[in-house]
């Protein structure tokens, strides 16, 4: 893993016997305002670096490109702020990452939908994998694969509930543990299951990228059967956790996610970065509560398991208001473009600072 665009820091290792640049250590910080990219492929040669990315609508991607007369869209945030320059070439186009393939699937009836196969760049609404891949993209030379498996609608207490979570007690009522069904049920009684069952969405989203990871050269043009790593996870979710019972477990359920994803993907040494996000501020009620859950997953002081690979960013100072942004839904951050892209740039760098320190 190396810099692009920008000159090579030595590495002074502690021993003063040697000094080497040790091979995937990032020598230099990511630049406050990323570089254009180069419009270079990846190195074919090497594993494809796979980012998970999952959670609800959000992490779907509701940020509004245009137009630029939009306040809060991208366009808008690029032509009159001036920001994200990197996004644009010098005829003011979308400049695309083609050392970067973004793919994003969901269910769809009982089968798996491909939305999107394509070299990052936005090319309609989107969500925090814009800001991220460019950060990944700056710092690989490796071939990027940004596998978004997410649908909206869907809450970690209960469809994204992972394997290993158990049956509680709250109020009177029994929630459902992993693959229990319905959601909830009198204590006492004898409950009528449903269709769908706890961690459903889990198991399907899931099944969804390892079925492209099966098929990687369908996917990323120009692979070479090279074998791919997974590289890290990449979370952004909570609004529809937004109740007492899936609130007061979130802290727990997310803990319990981070290790069953590292077991079915087999990749126990894969980082994994969440942000803060309800689609509101986050600041009082559940909202407060569930981001309170997710910064305590990532204090290493509370769970000194996860030291040096779960980081958990605060995103809620990107809350903005509707009247600077595209739209009145404070459920998909008014569909503001800034809110999404600089989540995306968080979690990008947080996951950079998590591999620099593994390959130290």
């Amino acid at each position: 893993m190396k810099c692009r665009n920008r000159s090579r820091s030595v590495l002074l290792l502690a021993s003063a016997a040697m000094a080497m640049i040790v091979s995937g250590v990032i020598a230099a910080e990511v630049p406050a305002q990323l570089p254009k990219p180069d419009g270079k492929p990846a190195d074919q040669s090497k594993p494809v670096k796979v980012f998970i990315m999952m959670g609800q609508s959000n992490m779907l991607g509701f940020g509004r490109v245009g137009p630029a007369s939009t306040k809060g869209s991208l366009e808008y945030m690029v032509k009159e702020k001036g920001k994200y320059q990197h996004l644009v070439d010098d005829k003011g186009k979308w400049t695309v990452r083609t050392d970067v393939r973004h793919v994003f699937v969901m269910p769809k009836g009982n089968n798996m939908a491909v939305m999107r196969n394509e070299w990052l760049a936005p090319t309609g609404n989107f969500g925090p994998e814009l800001g991220f891949g460019h950060v990944m993209g700056h710092i690989h030379d490796e071939p990027v694969l940004l596998l978004k498996a997410c649908i909206g609608n869907r809450s970690l207490g209960w469809d994204l509930l992972p394997p290993g979570s158990k049956q509680f007690e709250l109020d009177g009522k029994i929630y459902a543990g992993y693959k229990e069904s319905p959601a909830s049920w009198d204590k006492d009684t004898q409950p009528k299951g449903i269709l769908w069952y706890a961690g459903k969405q889990y198991d399907d989203d899931v099944a969804n990228a390892k079925a492209v990871l099966k098929e990687l050269a369908k996917y990323y043009p120009g692979y070479k059967d090279q074998g791919y790593e997974i590289a890290g996870f990449v979370w952004w979710q909570g609004h529809k956790d937004q109740n007492a019972a899936h609130a007061s477990r979130y802290e727990q359920n997310l803990v319990q996610l981070i290790k069953s994803l590292r077991k079915d993907f087999d990749s126990p040494n894969a980082k994994f970065v969440l942000a803060t996000g309800c689609g509101n501020p986050g600041r009082d009620g559940f909202g407060l509560k569930i981001a309170e859950a997710q910064l305590a997953v990532g204090d290493a002081k509370k769970y000194p398991e996860f030291e040096g690979n779960v980081k958990a960013v605060d995103t809620r100072d990107l809350w903005r208001e509707a009247a600077n942004s595209p739209s009145n839904q404070g459920y998909h951050y008014n569909h503001n473009a800034e809110t999404y892209y600089e989540t995306g740039d968080r979690l990008g760098r947080a996951m950079a600072e998590l591999l620099q320190a593994g390959k130290k």
